[in-house]
């Protein structure tokens, strides 16, 4: 994947860290514009990403219309909650949205897909461990060729362990990192969701989701 620019607009006090940070991830440059220097930075940019709740009504048009402009530069939008009922995503230009509580993992894919559309089937998107494969770009899991059944919550925590083999998470990490959020029924919820994926993924994928006692999980 060749390098990449990620524009951010900052309206207010919201935070600009996380998506930092996971842009950083990927190999993408990350600037944060504010909207009156929009217009002079988004010529440099492949993908702005915005938070909804901080812009004025029919303010998602205007912005459409700009990026249409400056010949394929896509949208990312950031909808809280009670935004998805009136939520109307743009038609002509790349655009795709998340929640403020949706896991790393899905934002950095639909990042991913934004940036580079006709790399979605990279090999970057494949994870292979014995007999399993994940892709990444579908949010698929084969054992053996057949697909398993996962919740997003238990894909989200496979996918997150899968993705960073070797390292030791907590539960309050996991629900932090993967999921976003207070999960409720807080970190316990972890366990629960932990033996289900065991469960589905059979006995022998199963021992690489290793129990590390006093700390919480991780996979090898």
């Amino acid at each position: 994947m060749h390098r990449k620019n990620v524009l951010y607009i900052q309206e207010g006090m919201q935070t600009h860290r996380r998506f930092a940070r996971l842009v950083a991830e990927l190999d993408a440059d990350f600037q944060v514009a504010q909207p009156s220097r929009l217009a002079e930075m988004l010529p440099e940019a492949d993908l702005v990403i915005c938070a909804t709740a901080n812009i004025r009504s029919g303010a998602i048009v205007e912005l459409e219309q700009m990026l249409r402009n400056e010949d394929g530069a896509a949208l990312l939008l950031i909808v809280e909650h009670e935004g998805l009922k009136t939520l109307r995503l743009p038609t002509r230009i790349p655009v795709d949205f998340v929640l403020p509580t949706s896991p790393d993992a899905e934002v950095v894919i639909r990042i991913r897909h934004l940036l580079w559309p006709a790399e979605e089937s990279s090999s970057a998107d494949f994870i292979t461990v014995d007999s399993m494969a994940i892709n990444l770009s579908t949010y698929q899991v084969l054992v053996e060729g057949a697909p398993v059944d996962f919740t997003y919550l238990e894909y989200a925590l496979l996918a997150f362990l899968v993705t960073h083999p070797g390292h030791a998470y907590s539960r309050d990490t996991l629900l932090s990192r993967v999921w976003g959020f207070e999960y409720y029924g807080g970190s316990r919820t972890v366990d629960v969701h932990v033996r289900r994926v065991r469960s589905k993924l059979g006995n022998e994928l199963a021992t690489h989701l290793r129990t590390v006692r006093g700390v919480g999980y991780m996979w090898e």
